[in-house]
């Protein structure tokens, strides 16, 4: 039996938190988590940045762009920084194209 093929996140990849996957605001602890099945992550607060723009229709360049303006940085360092941690999602199924 044959494993599903791996998500590649690229810079045309256009991400969307999985369906099975919840980012809340959790009143109590104050803070952002990320809410998949049997598990609660606690993402970084530039992680949350990143998953509030994983929206379905913007690609990563997109996301990158506006990360980049928003911290007046390089693009090309901000693909750098967020494509890891998109693909490290996207192996967990917790974000998908």
């Amino acid at each position: 039996m044959s494993e599903p093929a791996r998500t590649q996140m690229t810079r045309d990849s256009v991400p969307i938190i999985a369906r099975h996957a919840k980012l809340r605001f959790d009143e109590t602890r104050q803070r952002w988590l990320l809410l998949v099945p049997e598990k609660i992550l606690t993402p970084s607060d530039t992680a949350v940045e990143i998953l509030q723009l994983c929206d379905g229709d913007r690609n990563v360049r997109a996301i990158a762009a506006s990360l980049a303006k928003a911290y007046a940085a390089p693009v090309d360092e901000i693909l750098a920084d967020i494509l890891p941690l998109l693909q490290s999602l996207a192996d967990k199924g917790h974000v998908v194209t």
